[in-house]
């Protein structure tokens, strides 16, 4: 618990800070408090025997440990003798706790029941702890102390703890809650963030402690949270300590002022037996002080603090045998959880240890690294709940091929291997892009065969629509008769047409020909207007007409205009997207 309603009177310093904020941390967690947590999810017969609260715990370690935060776990010793009241009123009367704690000068701390279900629990939190790499401290008393002493040494960079006078023990981050997923966050203290904005130091705490309950006391009856802060920030933090010292319980009344000493108070007074209660109260508040300032704790040079400080070893096949036994898991499924993540912190670490010796100026290349770089190349990239991710191998890892890890933490750790994927794609792409150009791409001579087939096409319209054509064959016929000097005045006479314009591009109708069927037709450019064309004969000064046509006498059929144009259109159209 704590201090009553303390947690109520910092809400206003409370932080939610996203997950990755533990990122290569060193955090003490004070396992109790975890496992009551874990243990409050499902408090059913069925969770227990399925053991929902270990594999809760699992699951919240595998994350931490991706994010290379390294924890140190610390457990409850004996229970300090001015607790005992206060662990009486928990539990059943009975078992742990059996010495008179009226006067907690005369007694002892009392060992805890290590046979419970609860202390169970313990001990199977701790075994699966080690078989991770996850040290584990064994704290004299109280172990939230234990935690606020190593965070104000700092040896670690706060403390997991729900029980809020971690703050009077002298922690200066505190860490209440957690929460994995989508989205996980941390819950968080600080108390720089409580002496600038609320103006309480370590003895105002130790004060509203004194005032307002805590494990140590019950507290004065008469104090709620607003008059309790009211006295210490009336007095200051650095005098609210020495001025309980010296006038103890008095100093209460003094603080209320003339409207707060109209209070009763006269049940303080005396006690049933006639004792003087306000004697017996300002002993306490030299009890709860003493025992806050000066908690039993390993010291920070101690062999126990030194031990956990060190990196201990994954220990795979013990993490097998925990987890078939606990869970039920087959050795496939522990390293499918817990492998990945395994990878990912290492790779964190490589990541550390080249921005170190970049910050010390000293630069190497990735091949020249004192440490290996555990991932050995990129496979893909993905994209996992709107972050990008690549899929990398891994080098020298007993049981992990290959998985997912952030892009931002290959962008650090070895950015070379990021400029390799993407070089190896780029050499990927250029064949693909190559192939698909000559779909496009076609000969001259290709060209000119589609050409000529277009040509014939139009000749044979020509030759079943129009009775030109065989006006025109005809006339040929007759001119092949009349022998080799009509032939060569005719093709005179077509080149001179030619020479002037009138059908250099189309040769439209020429008839003055045998070789008729040799000539070339442009069909893109317009249909030249319809003209009389004479062939004759000379012969001793005596010319003979042998076909005259004209507009007049052979007019072309509508159909065929229009289909002429519709092919001329089309072929018009195909040469454009050829060319």
């Amino acid at each position: 618990m704590g201090v009553k309603n303390l947690w109520d009177i910092l809400e206003s310093c409370k932080k939610t800070l996203p997950l990755h904020h533990l990122q290569n941390k060193r955090v003490c967690v004070d396992l109790s408090c975890w496992m009551v947590q874990l243990h409050c999810v499902n408090k059913s017969h069925c969770a227990m025997k399925d053991k929902l609260y270990l594999k809760g715990l699992f699951h919240r370690l595998r994350a931490l440990i991706a994010l290379n935060c390294r924890l140190i776990f610390v457990t409850d010793g004996s229970i300090p003798a001015i607790k005992l009241s206060t662990y009486r009123r928990r539990l059943n009367p009975g078992n742990e706790a059996t010495l008179d704690d009226t006067n907690p000068q005369k007694v002892a701390s009392v060992r805890r029941n290590m046979g419970s279900e609860f202390s169970s629990m313990i001990k199977e939190a701790k075994v699966l702890s080690m078989a991770l790499g996850i040290p584990c401290l064994d704290g004299i008393e109280e172990a939230e102390a234990q935690c606020a002493l190593l965070n104000s040494e700092s040896l670690c960079d706060g403390c997991f703890t729900s029980d809020s006078d971690a703050f009077l023990f002298g922690a200066r981050t505190v860490y209440r809650d957690i929460c994995l997923g989508e989205g996980g966050y941390v819950v968080c203290y600080e108390m720089d963030d409580i002496e600038r904005e609320l103006g309480f130091g370590r003895n105002s705490l130790i004060t509203l402690a004194v005032l307002l309950g805590s494990d140590y006391s019950h507290g004065v009856r008469g104090f709620g949270p607003e008059s309790a802060c009211q006295i210490v920030k009336s007095i200051g933090d650095s005098a609210i300590l020495q001025r309980i010292a010296s006038e103890g319980f008095s100093i209460s009344k003094k603080a209320m002022g003339a409207k707060k000493q109209g209070r009763n108070f006269a049940g303080l007074e005396k006690d049933s037996n006639g004792n003087n209660c306000n004697l017996q109260r300002d002993n306490q508040f030299l009890q709860v002080i003493d025992a806050y300032l000066k908690p039993k704790c390993h010291s920070a040079d101690s062999d126990a603090v030194h031990r956990v400080l060190a990196l201990y070893p994954f220990r795979r096949s013990q993490l097998h045998q925990i987890c078939a036994q606990y869970f039920g898991w087959p050795s496939e499924k522990t390293d499918e959880y817990i492998l990945p993540k395994i990878g990912e912190r290492d790779l964190r670490r490589f990541a550390n240890l080249r921005s170190t010796s970049s910050g010390l100026g000293v630069h190497h290349a990735l091949n020249e690294m004192p440490v290996k770089c555990p991932m050995s190349g990129i496979i893909k990239q993905r994209k996992q709940q709107g972050r990008d991710y690549f899929e990398v191998s891994w080098e020298d890892m007993d049981g992990l091929k290959q998985s997912t890890v952030p892009a931002d933490l290959v962008q650090s750790a070895c950015p070379e291997r990021i400029l390799e994927f993407e070089l190896r794609r780029a050499q990927e792409k250029k064949p693909n892009s190559r192939r698909s150009r000559p779909k496009k791409v076609e000969t001259r001579a290709d060209i000119k065969e589609i050409d000529q087939k277009l040509q014939e096409l139009l000749l044979e319209i020509e030759r079943n629509n129009t009775p030109t054509y065989n006006a025109i064959t005809l006339g040929g016929s007759m001119l092949e008769e009349t022998g080799a000097s009509t032939k060569s005045e005719s093709n005179s006479g077509r080149c001179e047409e030619r020479n002037n314009g009138e059908s250099s591009s189309s040769n439209f109708y020429s008839t003055a020909s045998s070789d008729f069927t040799t000539e070339i037709i442009d069909l893109t450019s317009p249909a030249p207007p319809m003209r009389a064309i004479g062939v004759s004969r000379c012969q001793d000064t005596k010319c003979i007409n042998v076909i005259e046509l004209s507009e007049s006498e052979n007019d072309v059929s509508p159909e065929h205009t229009v289909k002429a144009r519709e092919l001329r259109l089309f072929i018009s159209s195909i040469r454009d997207e050829i060319y």
